[in-house]
């Protein structure tokens, strides 16, 4: 495994285990699969509703809770000050650990700023090893890295062959803030799993199109968290450690950005509206 430093010294492995998406009644299983097969990150969240699978199977697995990289995520009902401090000490209950390597604010909307003063606090406090966010567009992520008492170590954007998010990398070094990916396959959406110039790289290393995807960011630094429910794809997303792609390999993949999210834009008025409708309406059932 390779790890990156962030900038407060803290090592992350460079690949995680995402389990977005993945059930609760899956859950379980598959984080032991992937701890089984060589994982030492995994990333879950409050809206994932599985952190006390992924702290049961922690706890099943034997391996020492020093030698996993845990992330979860604050969501937007939970921020302002004293909700997301709230739920960051649930959070750490649900995982059943006493501490969290890595907090992100999932979104950039609603009290983000007093949700951060509270993640701020956790980490000062030792709760936390390290702080950022998820989603923040760069003139969101310079305004709370410029303003903030403590900027951000990470910041987890969408990112695959489709989007690319070049220029957004270009804002992130420049603060020294860590670039993650979610959805480093696009979930194969414009059929990226099938993708000619993916797949002829792929043919020429004995790779994979996901695992061409995989090396690609690893190679511009960028952490990754693939996931699957599979264990033979689990097994295979590690294995990207063996080979590099060549300049000219690059060059062919970054011209196939698009430049564009294939899923939203954080942007759209009405997709805010959306993440704002969802919230109320969580409010309501609880």
């Amino acid at each position: 495994m390779e790890y990156v430093k962030l900038y407060n010294g803290v090592q992350m492995p460079i690949m995680g285990y995402g389990v977005y998406q993945v059930t609760k009644e899956e859950c379980e299983r598959c984080v032991l699969d992937a701890l089984k097969a060589g994982y030492r990150a995994l990333d879950t969240a409050q809206s994932y509703f599985n952190e006390e699978e992924v702290g049961s199977a922690m706890q099943k697995s034997g391996i020492k809770r020093e030698e996993i990289f845990l992330t979860t995520k604050v969501w937007i009902e939970h921020y302002g000050y004293e909700e997301a401090k709230k739920s960051v000490l649930i959070s750490l209950q649900k995982l059943k650990t006493e501490y969290l390597d890595l907090v992100l604010l999932h979104q950039p909307f609603a009290d983000y700023y007093g949700a951060w003063r509270a993640l701020e606090d956790l980490y000062q406090e030792g709760k936390i090893r390290a702080i950022g966010v998820s989603n923040f567009y760069p003139d969101r992520l310079v305004d709370l890295a410029s303003f903030a008492k403590i900027k951000p170590m990470v910041n987890q954007v969408e990112t695959h062959p489709f989007n690319q998010q070049i220029e957004a990398q270009k804002w992130m070094q420049k603060y020294d803030i860590q670039m993650e990916s979610w959805a480093p396959f696009g979930e194969g959406r414009g059929g990226l799993f099938t993708n000619e110039v993916l797949k002829e790289i792929g043919d020429r290393y004995h790779k994979s199109t996901a695992q061409v995807m995989l090396r690609w960011q690893i190679q511009r630094g960028i952490a990754v968290i693939p996931k699957s429910v599979h264990y033979e794809r689990i097994v295979q997303n590690l294995d990207v450690f063996d080979f590099a792609l060549s300049e000219e390999d690059m060059a062919k993949i970054q011209s196939l950005d698009q430049k564009k999210s294939s899923f939203f834009s954080h942007q759209d008025p009405a997709m805010v509206e959306w993440f704002v409708k969802m919230v109320e309406e969580r409010k309501e059932n609880k």
